[in-house]
């Protein structure tokens, strides 16, 4: 997998960000939300994540379906998820450039 094929999942308060090839979708997350941990799985707009949170000790399982995000920010989810082969933590040191 090359650098190119990387999108990168962060957030920031409750607003998480997912950035792709100059393009960076923002969307409202949990306010109890303090990070991402962990890139369990990514299946063509479908996440599976580790997500640690204020109210809780210990992290959680969550889903993130980026098909119906995209579509309801009228954009075209085939297209800008296409060349996407994996996801990481924009707090890792993870290339931010998808291509």
């Amino acid at each position: 997998m090359t650098e190119q094929h990387i999108a990168v999942l962060s957030n920031e308060a409750d607003i998480t960000s997912f950035a792709c090839k100059e393009q960076v979708v923002r969307f409202r997350t949990s306010r109890h939300l303090l990070r991402y941990t962990k890139i369990l799985e990514w299946d063509n707009g479908y996440l599976v994540v580790m997500a640690r949170y204020d109210n809780s000790a210990q992290d959680e399982e969550e889903y993130i379906d980026m098909i119906p995000i995209l579509q309801n920010l009228y954009m075209e989810p085939q297209e800008f998820l296409r060349d996407i082969k994996g996801v990481c933590l924009g707090y890792d040191k993870c290339k931010r450039d998808c291509g």
